[in-house]
């Protein structure tokens, strides 16, 4: 039994992972801006959390719980994520900054504040895009989301260098289209041939087990070419 903590648990991705841990036995902190559909599920070994990754205080309430109740956290699993859909001439820097505070700045502040908690042959998973790869096809609209994406994997390797005396391994997934809800409101009509729950599949097996094979990489899943 792992505990685990999970981004972005109100919809989507995040949702069926929550599931799927709870399922094979693990504990998970479910932390999402809307706690309620976790909270409806009633899972045992699941404590959802209102959790915004834009908001300094959040980062305390998590830290707490994790002091008070676990002291050891096995997985950590970077989900949460904004998009912004907006021509590059109309965006402002408030749109960036928006995107970039959950993408970037949240990202990097939970994982330093959970990596005191976290033993050795522990895992940060963080969940990227095929937008944020460098040399991939880039999509119009997405500038403040795609570069956002593109740091969180330079962020990864920077942290496998850091803390491979340690023993923690990080790994970022870059994800293609995903039917999602988020997929859904930035592309309207927009039909992937993958489903939340068979991403949910791969990143529940890959968080448990990627860390034996992987360390300081960004793994591209996506079965779309280019």
């Amino acid at each position: 039994m792992s505990n685990i903590i999970i981004t972005g648990t109100s919809r989507g991705i995040g949702f069926e992972l929550v599931k799927l841990f709870a399922q094979a036995g693990h504990n998970v902190l479910a932390l999402s801006r809307n706690d309620k559909p976790i909270k409806d599920l009633q899972l045992e070994n699941v404590v959802p959390m209102a959790f915004d990754l834009s908001d300094p205080e959040a980062f305390v309430k998590a830290e707490t719980f994790v002091k008070e109740n676990w002291k050891q956290v096995d997985i950590l699993i970077n989900n949460a994520g904004v998009l912004i859909n907006k021509p590059f001439a109309k965006t402002t820097i408030l749109d960036f900054e928006q995107v970039y505070r959950t993408n970037v700045f949240g990202v990097a502040e939970l994982t330093r504040l959970i990596l005191p908690f976290m033993p050795t042959k522990s895992h940060v998973v963080t969940i990227s895009s095929m937008g944020g790869v460098q040399g991939s096809m880039k999509f119009p609209g997405l500038a403040a989301y795609s570069s956002s994406k593109a740091a969180v994997i330079t962020l990864t390797e920077l942290l496998a260098e850091e803390y491979k005396a340690q023993d923690i391994a990080f790994n970022v997934l870059a994800l293609g289209a995903v039917q999602t809800e988020m997929l859904e409101e930035a592309f309207p009509g927009l039909k992937a041939s993958t489903s939340a729950l068979e991403m949910a599949e791969y990143i529940f097996d890959f968080a448990l087990n990627g860390n034996k094979y992987y360390n300081g990489k960004m793994l591209q899943v996506s079965n779309s070419t280019p």
